[in-house]
C-alpha cells in the first residue's frame, strides 16, 4: 500500500497511522508553543495526554514542541530541556497548545503573535493551559469571548484585557477554535475533553483510565471543589446516609439524625461541605447511579431504586441535569470493560 509523502501542510512520513480498516490516514498534529521559563507540570499534562504512547490505547496524535529561539528552554523544575524547533513548526499544527506563560506580563514578540494568528487563520485550533489564557489574549483572538485561568490570576485577566469575559469558576471554556483552561490540573481535563471531541467518550474513557484520571470533569464545574470532610463530619451522617441511599431519606430526617433542626443542619453542610444536604444527598444519589452503571449490568429501573431515585425517568431526568447525558449514552461511553454484577 502506498504511503502518502509529505503534504501541502508540511505533514512527515511518521504523522501517518492505519486505521482499522487498514488505510493510512494523517494523525492530528499537535504543538505546544514553550518560553522560558517554562512550566513544566503544564507541559507534562499536554505531553500526557496527546503524546504519550500506551499500549492497548490507538494513537491518534502527534505531539512535538517549539519556541520562539530554538535551543535551550529554561524550567520552572531547574533543567533547561533542548528545543531544537522554532516557530515554522506551528505552520503545520492542527491544535497549538499554550502549556503555561510566566510572567504572565512577559509581551507577545510580533513574531509570536503573527505566527498564532497564521495557524488559527488556517483552521488549527489555540488551546491554552493556565496563564496561557495571557498570551493568547494578547493575539486579541479573545476579544468578546469568555475564557478562564487559574482563579489567583483572574483577577489580572480581566483587568488587563476588559474586552474578555473571565469566568473564574469554570474548570476550561471550549469554543471550538480557542479553548482556555484554569490552574494546571484542569489543564488535563481540558485535554481529555478535546480527545472526547475528536474521537469519542469511550476512547477519552480508556486513556482517562489509563492516566489513572477522572473520566469526565465538566468544564462547568466549580474550581473551588470542597475539601473531603473529615471522618468525624457531621458525626457521622454522611455514612449513614451512604449505606441508606435506597431509602426515601429527606432532609428532615438527616436533621433527626443528628437531633438537630433542619435549619442547623443546613448551616452545618454548608460550613462543613460548601452545600446544601439536599444537594449532598442528591449528588450522592447520582454519583452511587454512575458507579452502578458503569460496572453492573443493572436495568435503569433497578438502579434508580438502588439510590433512592425511585424511578428511570426520575434518574434520567437527574442525569440531564447534572450531568447533560441520559443513563444509557452514560453507561455506553464508561462502562467498564468487565461488569462487575449483572442483571438476573
Amino acid at each position: 500500500m502506498h504511503v502518502p509523502q509529505d503534504d501541502a501542510r508540511g505533514r512527515r512520513p511518521d504523522s501517518v497511522r492505519k486505521d482499522t480498516m487498514g488505510y493510512f490516514s494523517a494523525m492530528h498534529r499537535v504543538i505546544a508553543l514553550v518560553r522560558p521559563v517554562q512550566s513544566t507540570f503544564e507541559l507534562g499534562c499536554a505531553a500526557e495526554v496527546f503524546g504519550t504512547v500506551r499500549e492497548g490505547v490507538p494513537q491518534y496524535y502527534e505531539f512535538d514542541v517549539c519556541t520562539e529561539t530554538p535551543g535551550p528552554v529554561p524550567t520552572t523544575a531547574g533543567y533547561a530541556m533542548s528545543v531544537p524547533r522554532g516557530l515554522p513548526a506551528l505552520a503545520s499544527a492542527d491544535t497549538v497548545i499554550i502549556p503555561g506563560w510566566r510572567p504572565v506580563d512577559a509581551p507577545l514578540s510580533p513574531r509570536v503573535r503573527r505566527a498564532l494568528l497564521r495557524a488559527h487563520a488556517r483552521g488549527a485550533r489555540l488551546v491554552t493551559i493556565c496563564s496561557g489564557v495571557f498570551a493568547l489574549a494578547r493575539t486579541g483572538l479573545l476579544d468578546g469571548r469568555s475564557a478562564t485561568t487559574h482563579w489567583a490570576g483572574a483577577d489580572r485577566l480581566r483587568r488587563e484585557f476588559p474586552q474578555v469575559r473571565v469566568e473564574p469558576d469554570r474548570l476550561y471554556v471550549d469554543h471550538g477554535d480557542v479553548a482556555t483552561s484554569a490552574g494546571a490540573g484542569a489543564g488535563i481535563d481540558l485535554c481529555l475533553h478535546l480527545v472526547r471531541r475528536d474521537h469519542g467518550a469511550a476512547h477519552a474513557a480508556l486513556l482517562a483510565r489509563h492516566m489513572v484520571m477522572p473520566p469526565h470533569r465538566d468544564g462547568g464545574q466549580n474550581q473551588f471543589v470542597p475539601p473531603a470532610p473529615p471522618a468525624a463530619a457531621l458525626d457521622g451522617l454522611l455514612e449513614w446516609a451512604g449505606d441508606r441511599l435506597g431509602t426515601p431519606l429527606s432532609v428532615a430526617d438527616l436533621a433527626a439524625r443528628l437531633n438537630v433542626s433542619p435549619r442547623t443542619l443546613a448551616r452545618r453542610f454548608h460550613e462543613q461541605l460548601g452545600m446544601s444536604p439536599g444537594a449532598w444527598l442528591l449528588s450522592r444519589r447520582v454519583a452511587e447511579a454512575r458507579r452502578l452503571l458503569e460496572d453492573t449490568d443493572l436495568p435503569v429501573e433497578a438502579i434508580a431504586a438502588r439510590v433512592g431515585l425511585t424511578s428511570a425517568v426520575n434518574l434520567r431526568r437527574r442525569f440531564r441535569d447534572q450531568l447533560g447525558t441520559t443513563p444509557g449514552a452514560y453507561r455506553r461511553a464508561f462502562r467498564s470493560p468487565e461488569p462487575a454484577g449483572a442483571a438476573s
